[in-house]
């Protein structure tokens, strides 16, 4: 254990978009790569995922990647929601702060946040925003 506390040093944000349907919830295929770990580890501190246009309902299933197995941590609803000019599109967030069970998440160099869409979307984005040790 170290002697003092390790704080982030460099900030780190990833993202994808997610459209392609994948149910499976121990191997996916159609996954996206949200951070991959620094060489001394990653903090992420807030995922957003983000409607980029009409979305139907569904499942955002996020994975840690240890490089050769994915492991379910989070399913996040997503609304069916008609986003216009006037109506705002969906969007979910985990943070510290209404999460604090699972949030901030840690992953180990070798490591990496994955997701993956329960249904076809026209557009779902997850960005996550954290820092490299």
């Amino acid at each position: 254990m170290a002697a003092t506390a390790q704080y982030s040093a460099t900030p780190k944000v990833g993202s994808a978009n997610l459209t392609t349907a994948d149910t499976s919830l121990t191997a996916p295929t159609t996954v996206s790569t949200i951070v991959t770990a620094g060489s001394s580890g990653t903090r992420i501190d807030y995922i957003e995922i983000q409607g980029v246009a009409t979305t139907v309902a569904g499942l955002v299933n996020l994975f840690i990647f240890d490089g050769t197995n994915y492991i379910l941590w989070q399913q996040v609803p997503v609304q069916a929601v008609t986003s216009s000019t006037t109506a705002p599109a969906f969007v979910a967030n985990l943070s510290s702060n209404n999460n604090s069970n699972i949030m901030p998440l840690t992953l180990p160099t070798g490591y990496s946040l994955r997701a993956a869409a329960s249904v076809a979307q026209t557009g779902v984005r997850v960005t996550a925003y954290g820092g490299d040790f």
